[in-house]
């Protein structure tokens, strides 16, 4: 983008001297007009990276939760399933 800007800038350099000063203003006017353009588009650009990876980290975020989440609860079923499995071997030694 800089360099498009730079080739305008560089030929509306070239063209003023040739041209009335009515000219040159208008050159002058298209160039700084293509400036804001470039700007713009640039700063959309960044705008639309900086959305891209907030939404890329939230999406990891949300996965490491719920990866969590389910690595609780089986640790949850297996504390549960290895206290029933006591009970039960100290059941059957009673008896």
């Amino acid at each position: 983008m800089k360099k498009i800007v730079l080739v305008a800038a560089i030929a509306a350099a070239a063209s003023l001297a040739a041209c009335s000063q009515h000219a040159k203003n208008e050159t002058v006017e298209a160039a700084n007009a293509v400036a804001t353009d470039v700007n713009a588009t640039v700063a959309a650009g960044v705008n639309s990276v900086d959305a891209a990876t907030d939404s890329a980290m939230n999406n990891i975020s949300n996965a490491a939760d719920a990866a969590t989440n389910k690595v609780e609860s089986a640790a949850e079923k297996m504390k549960h399933a290895t206290g029933n499995a006591m009970s039960d071997a100290g059941n059957s030694l009673k008896h």
